[in-house]
């Protein structure tokens, strides 16, 4: 009967070890320190693209191939110093790598970050595991009168099989400038955002293309505890979100960027960090009302991923 177990135990690991989803072919080569005068003219692209079965990934650092293959935020993440991983400084100026891989037969895009994660296990000796933690958070929820939400136009459509398609990422397109707005066209159909400074001390930001969940990794950015996505809102929306300079400034501070006080004309001073019970004087709390949202203090529990073990470079190709 025990043989009977183990040979069992035995072939089910066989089984799950065979259908483990990994790339058919892949390599990694280092990719020269991000240059902005060379995204904005396209020169370096950054982000991915799968085309047919080819799966290209430009000028990505480790924590972005860490978001990529788990789908989590960077304070979701518990990672060795060395990696900065909360630090936008450090992320920014991080050692970067170019991926080009192809997908198995029958492989399809959504299983993309489950690859990804073979691969970082294979090349970069990525060892993790997971960890919930129970702790105060705000949770992203639908206002009593519903949500007040546009829905996205639907994507363009993909090219037909066999038309031909640019294997690259898309390159970044920005125009505009700080002082009068700016206008960013992400990659692919990643969507449109726009950025305007208010003389009234607000920064005004839209988006055409947008899940609650990237709603609540936003706002998190400008509160002092983590934000949950529980509005149970599928789809993408479009979005408008209006943040005080002041709050902007002390957030890129806390985030340890070498920035100082906001300009003349466009408010000043520290920002406490935001909170659901002072909606009336807070522009990001109005604007969450303005689409049907708001936050709630509770509790929840919080997905961690732990990364274990994580080498700098990977091994050759």
């Amino acid at each position: 009967m025990r043989k009977i177990v183990v040979s069992a135990l035995v072939l089910a690991f066989g089984v799950g070890v065979a259908a483990a989803q990994t790339f058919e072919v892949a390599s990694i080569k280092s990719a020269p320190p991000l240059d902005p005068q060379k995204i904005l003219s396209g020169q370096q692209r950054v982000g991915m693209k799968v085309a047919g079965s080819n799966v290209d990934i430009e000028s990505v650092g480790l924590t972005e191939l860490l978001q990529m293959a788990f789908k989590m935020r960077p304070s979701q993440m518990k990672a060795p110093d060395w990696l900065n991983i909360n630090d936008p400084l450090a992320t920014i100026s991080a050692a970067r790598f170019d991926i080009h891989a192809k997908l198995p037969s029958g492989g399809t895009e959504e299983q993309v970050p489950q690859m990804l994660q073979a691969l970082l296990a294979e090349r970069f000796k990525l060892a993790t595991h997971r960890e919930q933690k129970e702790q105060n958070v705000y949770a992203l929820v639908v206002g009593k009168d519903g949500p007040k939400l546009e829905p996205s136009p639907p994507d363009d459509p993909k090219p037909a099989d066999g038309a031909p398609q640019t294997a690259r990422p898309d390159p970044i397109q920005v125009s505009g400038n700080p002082q009068t707005g700016m206008t960013i066209r992400a990659p692919g159909n990643g969507g449109t955002m726009r950025m305007q400074m208010g003389q009234d001390g607000v920064m005004r930001m839209t988006a055409d293309k947008v899940t609650l969940e990237a709603v609540a990794a936003s706002v998190e950015r400008f509160v002092d505890r983590p934000v949950v996505d529980q509005t149970g809102l599928k789809g993408n929306y479009k979005m408008s979100l209006e943040l005080s300079i002041a709050e902007v400034m002390a957030a890129a501070r806390a985030a340890g960027l070498p920035v100082g006080n906001a300009p003349p004309g466009f408010g000043g001073g520290a920002a406490p960090a935001a909170g659901p019970s002072d909606p009336g004087g807070n522009p990001m709390l109005q604007s969450l009302e303005k689409m049907g949202l708001k936050l709630e203090p509770r509790k929840a529990s919080v997905d961690y991923l732990i990364i274990d073990h994580l080498e700098r470079t990977p091994t050759e190709d």
